[in-house]
């Protein structure tokens, strides 16, 4: 069911592109706005690791997006032309912090849900696991960062994530593989509950 969705949205998308470009139509924009609001903001606060800051960038995501939406010629689906926009935006503004790894204070973290169903105490452990793989994540290089978030994540396909960067898809697929292999690293063995270390490093 998941393609057939992805694929009415998608043709949705467009079409709403398109009369935005003809008409400057603020209803089709504003749908637009509300269908990508979720997946923008999740993307750019897991780029950045900060959450106030990546709903900031995601208005300006939607900001670029409306000023360039007469570039878009239909060459590539509005999806690709939106999470381009939203990784560039990204990228600058790692490049103006001058910085590729990000603390997560505290209470800047994304939250995670825990499950409905789970006990309180394997609840806090799963938190604090969930803490412990967004600091992981911050810890990658920006360019192996990316493709986790975007496939990972967001659930693209490899050669989505490659028309997206604008690589080769075999490169996206090894970038994939070196950056699960640093996280894998950097991880605890799930079978084992956080140290004491790295409790208190959460905490901080």
């Amino acid at each position: 069911m998941r393609p057939l969705r992805s694929a009415r949205r998608a043709t949705a998308d467009d079409r709403r592109m398109r009369r935005l470009m003809e008409d400057g139509s603020e209803k089709g924009f504003a749908a637009l706005v509300e269908r990508w609001r979720e997946p923008i903001q999740r993307l750019c606060a897991r780029m950045v690791g900060d959450w106030h800051v990546g709903e900031d960038l995601a208005q300006d995501v939607f900001t670029q997006l409306y000023l360039s939406r007469s570039t878009f010629r239909g060459e590539s689906s509005l999806s690709t032309f939106v999470w381009r926009i939203a990784v560039n935006r990204c990228r600058n503004e790692l490049r103006r912090a001058s910085r590729s790894v990000v603390e997560l204070p505290g209470d800047e973290a994304i939250e995670e849900p825990a499950s409905a169903s789970a006990a309180p105490d394997m609840a806090v452990v799963g938190a604090e696991r969930q803490q412990i793989v967004r600091d992981a994540l911050q810890r990658l290089p920006e360019h192996l960062r990316v493709v986790v978030v975007l496939r990972h994540y967001e659930d693209l396909k490899c050669r989505e994530v490659a028309e997206v960067l604008d690589i080769p898809e075999g490169t996206v697929k090894s970038r994939m593989a070196e950056a699960l292999t640093r996280l894998a690293r950097m991880l605890p063995d799930p079978a084992e509950p956080p140290s004491r270390g790295e409790r208190q490093s959460e905490g901080r």
